[in-house]
């Protein structure tokens, strides 16, 4: 199975990745295309257009500036590693046999704003363009309209060269946005996960997306590859709800913490 997740805010690009082994992200055109579109972007412009203080907006302005299409472990960073935040956090990629994070290479895919579609060990220059950004460009208002088909039709080349048809869409509705569910050469699984607080079930954002960490972590380890196989993850307490679940959106339930 191919598995999609989102990328995240916070960035490490102090510590060492786990594994001097790296790939070079494979639509880099596609990222020089934006980061001229960014590059015309004041510090003002970056705060207003992504709703960030004027601290990272001025941070973001130098990132933007000093990008180069030529990458090396001087200038970027596996993604697997470089990235932090909730999903990372559940997933905690340093930790990763290095057979799980070869697994990853060919079984993890991370939608990205800049890059569209990364490998694990693909290297990342630091960056922040969330997918839902308007960021007007030569063919529209927003990042949905600049990547159009290229991320999915990416994402179908995927599960060709690894002879799978099952897609698990880990990612947010944000990142997901970016691939077109019809045009997929595969069957499209969408795990739910719902926390119990105050006597009832519901998604609740800062678990669900640690929660897809652990699951992405959970294939990795266990090289699960099917519907049945992702209906025994069990990370952290989380189970599965048979009578709530659909084979397109298996639900799994938690206790209240």
């Amino acid at each position: 199975m191919l598995v999609l997740v989102s990328p995240a805010k916070t960035l490490d690009y102090e510590n060492e990745a786990g594994t001097s082994e790296h790939t070079l992200p494979k639509l880099v055109q596609y990222s020089e295309q934006l980061i001229e579109e960014c590059r015309k972007l004041t510090p003002s412009d970056i705060a207003s257009l992504m709703k960030v203080s004027d601290k990272i907006a001025g941070l973001n302005a130098a990132r933007f500036a000093s990008w180069s299409p030529n990458f090396s472990t001087e200038n970027a960073k596996q993604a697997l590693y470089a990235f932090r935040g909730d999903v990372y956090t559940g997933l905690d990629a340093d930790t990763l046999s290095a057979k799980s994070v070869a697994l990853a290479q060919k079984q993890l895919r991370i939608l990205s704003g800049l890059y569209g579609l990364l490998k694990p060990l693909d290297l990342m220059q630091p960056y922040r363009l969330e997918m839902g950004t308007r960021l007007a460009n030569a063919k529209g208002t927003n990042l949905y309209q600049f990547w159009g088909d290229v991320i999915t039709d990416e994402v179908n080349l995927a599960l060709l060269e690894q002879g799978d048809q099952i897609v698990v869409n880990l990612a947010s509705n944000e990142y997901f946005k970016a691939v077109k569910p019809k045009s997929l050469k595969g069957s499209l699984i969408t795990p739910i996960f719902k926390d119990r607080k105050n006597g009832q079930y519901k998604v609740i954002s800062f678990f669900a997306k640690r929660a897809r960490g652990m699951m992405v972590r959970y294939i990795l380890d266990n090289n699960i590859k099917t519907f049945s196989g992702l209906t025994e993850f069990d990370a952290a307490g989380y189970y599965y709800c048979e009578a709530e679940s659909s084979p397109e959106a298996p639900v799994f339930k938690r206790e209240e913490q």
